[in-house]
């Protein structure tokens, strides 16, 4: 889409988030069995040590909509506490 669009000055990027607590992924733990056991897991898998939170998503976003990033179009952002690195 970045390259079929760049001439109508549209960009397109994504933003590919780990495990982020929020009202749905808290849901989704909390059915679980041992809902403790299936947060460290999550927790577990991310190098960072952490779960991410909205806040760590809504930063790349302001900066994906902002002119500070009118260069950028066909990226993809791993916003995931490391977890691709692994």
């Amino acid at each position: 889409m970045a390259v079929d669009h760049g001439h109508e000055n549209i960009r397109v990027n994504a933003i590919c988030p780990s495990f982020v607590e929020a009202d749905l992924t808290a849901a989704v733990i909390n059915r679980a069995p041992d809902p403790t056991a299936v947060r460290s897991e999550r927790i577990a898998v991310h190098p960072i040590g952490r779960l991410g939170q909205p806040e760590d998503i809504a930063g790349p976003a302001v900066y994906l909509a902002s002119d500070e990033s009118s260069w950028v179009t066909g990226s993809v952002f791993p916003v995931d506490g490391g977890y691709l690195a692994i």
